[in-house]
């Protein structure tokens, strides 16, 4: 069996629909109807990650992204698939900007979503980035900056930041890749996710979460620098 999954959707045909077809690729889905009963089996299934739809009564999906972030532990970290029926990408952002890991626009087909899920639990659970850097040396040091790919951890100046999974990837990637200047497409090939779409302004919502984690002064950055027109470089030399 696959990893547990937790699926927290208003909608119980859909939700059904995903239970039958996800449990037929091998994986456990727990269904919540709505943000507060998602919230209590977050906690005691403890599941690999979460599908979560955004528009719900009660708690909405932003503010249950929002409530899961700021949890203690582990909790914290589990991996958050938005599914949105909104047009409006700001919505996306915004769910972005609260830690959400991907999102699927609604309505979506089945083998979509069963893709998604995996590239998520693989990123999380496999190396990342090229197969020619060398995993003897699994801690990648920039100055006060440690990024430790085998545990998954990244602190500075010996105090550990809050990133999630394909935040944490996307540091990866270009750590791995320091002094080399990468468009946004080539940073989503390198953390082996979907391919960009034309919503690519997801990246660089990313980027300014783990800017602000990483960096010293987020508005004025030295480790992700800014290349105007092109993408993003991770400085070799830093403090």
């Amino acid at each position: 069996m696959n990893a547990p999954l937790l699926m927290i959707e208003d909608d119980g045909r859909l939700a059904q629909m995903v239970v039958e077809y996800l449990g037929q690729s091998g994986f456990e889905v727990t269904h919540a109807s709505d943000g507060e009963a998602g919230l209590e089996q977050l906690q005691l299934i403890q599941p690999q990650l979460v599908i979560l739809d955004l528009m719900m009564p009660g708690i909405d999906g932003l503010e249950v992204c929002r409530r899961i972030r700021s949890m203690p532990g582990d909790a914290a970290r589990v991996p958050v698939l938005m599914l949105t029926a909104k047009g409006d990408p700001m919505d996306r952002i915004i769910g972005l900007e609260l830690g959400a890991d991907d999102y699927l626009p609604k309505p979506f087909e089945p083998r979509e979503l069963l893709a998604r899920v995996r590239a998520v639990l693989r990123r999380r659970g496999e190396p990342t980035g090229s197969a020619a850097v060398s995993r003897s040396t699994p801690v990648l040091r920039f100055g006060s900056l440690d990024i430790d790919r085998d545990a998954r951890t990244v602190q500075v100046a010996g105090q550990p930041c809050e990133l999630t999974s394909y935040q944490f990837d996307l540091l990866v990637a270009m750590a791995e890749r320091a002094g080399r200047v990468l468009t946004r497409d080539q940073i989503m090939e390198a953390v082996r996710g979907r391919e960009l779409e034309a919503f690519d302004r997801s990246i660089d919502v990313h980027i300014g979460r783990i800017r602000n984690a990483i960096e010293a002064d987020s508005k004025d950055p030295k480790r992700i620098l800014t290349v105007r027109g092109v993408g993003y470089v991770f400085a070799k030399q830093q403090e």
